[in-house]
Order: C-alpha cells, then structure tokens, then sequence
C-alpha cells in the first residue's frame, strides 16, 4: 500500500515587536522537529517585514501518526508554552495526508477530495506554471548576472512553482472548481 506521508501546516501570527524572540524560539524548536521519528523536511514562510505578522510551517513527515506523535509530543508542548507570549493568536495547525493541503476547503470541515481529483487539479496548474515561470524567470536571473546553471535554475524555478501553488494558485483555483472538487 502507497503512503504519501503527511503534512502539518501551522500558522502563528505573532505579536509587533516579538518577531526577534519568535525567530530565537524557532531555533530552538527546529532541531528538535529534525529529530522527530518520520520527520522528512519543513519550510518556513516569514511574513513580510512591518507588513504582516503571520509565519507558515509547513511540516511533512513519513506517516501520519509520527505527525501526530510529534504535534501531541511534551516536546512540543513544552516549546510552544514557552513562545505563546508571542502569539496574537492561540498555535494553530492543521494535519492532511500527502499535498492535501492545497485543498484546503474552510467550508468543507474535514473533507477531502478524491485522489483522482486532487490528481488531476494539482496537474492542471502545475503544467501552465511550469512553462510560464522559466520564460519569465530565467531571463531576470541573467539579467540579473546570474549565469546559467541547470541545477539553480531548476531550484529556483521549481521554488516559484510551489510558491505560487501554495498561496496564490490553489486557494483560488479549488474555490473556483469547488462544486466539481468536492462533489
């Protein structure tokens, strides 16, 4: 049986003035995090400076019960008690299996949609993405200076994708196919 791990993504909108305390504690949570059994990777989305205050993790891990092992972990509880004076709002987080969390239905409670969808969604803006992002990107980079390289554009390009999949195109996308997605 395929296991497509899972995915955490937790949000903490921290209060004006405690984002040097806040990146203190995040050192010392993230090597904690590494260490956790499953633990695959994690990235940090900062919030733009005296402009928003919200920080993205999104964590991934083998299965989904090391993820709950980790998020229900006196580890973690201990570290998030020490950084909640600078929370503006409670640690709040979200579990999905695979890249269910590009589906994020707020109206929809807990549903999911099907495999073959998410299959087929994720297909359809991934493909228009990767052939616009290089004829956009990559002539700014060497514009920029910044000489060819197969393996950096490539990590560039593929960094924009996900970015751009992430917070701009599947939010809008699924709301737009919502009916369809969750019927």
């Amino acid at each position: 049986m395929e296991n497509s791990g899972a995915s955490v993504v937790i949000t903490h909108h921290i209060l004006e003035g405690k984002q040097k305390e806040y990146e203190k504690w995040l050192d010392e949570i993230l090597p904690v995090s590494k260490h956790a059994t499953g633990f695959i990777d994690l990235q940090i989305v900062r919030p733009i400076p005296k402009l928003t205050f919200v920080y993205t993790v999104i964590i991934r891990f083998d299965t989904i019960e090391n993820l709950k092992n980790w998020m229900e972990s006196e580890d973690r509880k201990q570290l998030i008690e020490k950084a909640s004076p600078f929370f503006r709002k409670n640690d709040r987080y979200q579990i999905k299996s695979g890249l269910d969390f590009l589906f994020n239905a707020e109206n929809e409670g807990h549903k999911v949609p099907v495999r073959w969808k998410q299959y087929l969604v994720t297909w359809s803006a991934i493909y228009p993405l990767s052939l616009i992002i290089p004829v956009l990107l990559l002539p700014f980079l060497r514009w920029l200076g910044i000489p060819v390289n197969h393996y950096l554009d490539a990590f560039i390009n593929s960094g924009c994708i996900v970015l751009l999949m992430v917070y701009v195109v599947m939010p809008n996308y699924t709301r737009l196919i919502k009916k369809w997605l969750f019927k």
